[in-house]
């Protein structure tokens, strides 16, 4: 039987995790999508999840739904010995923002306590989301785990895939209007991420125009971004600004920008700004039949990445994987 390309994709990603004994938390450990995803990961031995919140109520919404909690780790906030080493240095990263009495409240909360067991080295990465909204996802990190030294902001790109076909779009999740500087960033940090799911990268910095057929404030913030990025890192293969159709289409390339390194065959599309991401993707994704998954948090010094509420059991599987893909 003809195994699906996607699938096909996420197989090659289980075998190359399986082996490297990573953890990764789960916050939402009561929710059934979460325990389901978890139970395939531990009993397929791809990883250790490691289960955050009530020990009572995870037990009991396990034994509901027949799932052998063994090889899975559980911690309870409320009864966790290793709080008061916690608290000291939650206090210590926040530099005197909080207090340990404050520390003790927030630590409660399993998106922070699951953060800082990964801060603590006692995980290698974090997926939540499916019961939190993204900004309860990505605060944590962004206080606790912070960006890689040279990253001013995280970002969040979009595996694209249907069939043989495999892009990165980014940043479709997080950075509403970033400039120059964040685009470069951006740009660097997708390649990174295509590269786990074996794409060469060939990056292009999208705008309404091609190589100056219109000037704007907008279109040099992409020009510009396309120089920092080859400061950055000579040998990618990357041009801007190009639109979409000069990017993706070798003879429209050929027409509109002849020298470009692209030529039509790009394979990540940096977005000039969040409202044209998140629209591109989801274009792609509704009128093109391409599969979504993400968004994948780019620039974090550990992996944590956030779902949809709206995710499946699969979707929680696949994005596990891929946390503790950006793990190793």
């Amino acid at each position: 039987m003809k195994v699906d390309p996607v699938e096909h994709l996420f197989n090659e990603l289980r075998t190359k995790v399986s082996g490297w004994n990573r953890k990764i938390v789960f916050p939402e450990a009561t929710d059934s999508r979460i325990l389901s995803a978890a139970s395939r990961l531990a009993n397929d031995d791809v990883l250790t999840p490691v289960l955050v919140g009530n020990m009572d109520e995870i037990q009991d919404r396990a034994q509901a739904m027949e799932i052998s909690l063994e090889k899975m780790e559980i911690y309870d906030p409320g009864i966790y010995v290793g709080m008061d080493e916690m608290i000291q240095a939650f206090v210590e990263r926040r530099k005197g923002k909080v207090t340990e009495g404050e520390a003790t409240e927030i630590l409660l909360d399993p998106n922070y306590f699951g953060t800082m067991l990964v801060y603590l080295d006692k995980a290698h990465g974090l997926v939540s989301g499916a019961a939190h909204s993204t900004a309860d996802t990505v605060r944590p990190a962004l206080q606790i785990i912070k960006m890689k030294e040279g990253v001013c902001k995280t970002s969040g790109a979009f595996l694209m895939a249907k069939g043989e076909d495999k892009y990165v779009f980014a940043d479709c999740a997080i950075n509403i209007a970033p400039d120059s500087r964040d685009l470069a960033e951006i740009a660097i940090e997708s390649a990174k991420t295509a590269r786990m799911f074996d794409i060469e990268p060939r990056v292009a910095m999208l705008s309404f125009s091609t190589k100056g057929s219109a000037v704007s404030e907008e279109t040099e913030k992409v020009s510009d971004a396309a120089k920092i990025a080859r400061e950055i890192d000579p040998d990618l293969v990357l041009d801007g600004e190009l639109q979409f159709d000069a990017a993706f289409v070798p003879a429209v390339a050929q027409k509109k920008a002849p020298e470009s390194a692209i030529r039509g065959n790009a394979n990540i599309f940096v977005f000039p700004g969040l409202e044209a991401g998140n629209i591109g993707y989801k274009i792609a994704q509704r009128l093109g039949g391409y599969e979504a998954v993400g968004p994948i948090l780019q620039g974090l010094n550990s992996p944590v990445n956030d779902l949809s509420r709206g995710c499946s059991e699969e979707d929680v599987y696949h994005l596990a994987l891929i946390t503790a893909m950006q793990s190793i």
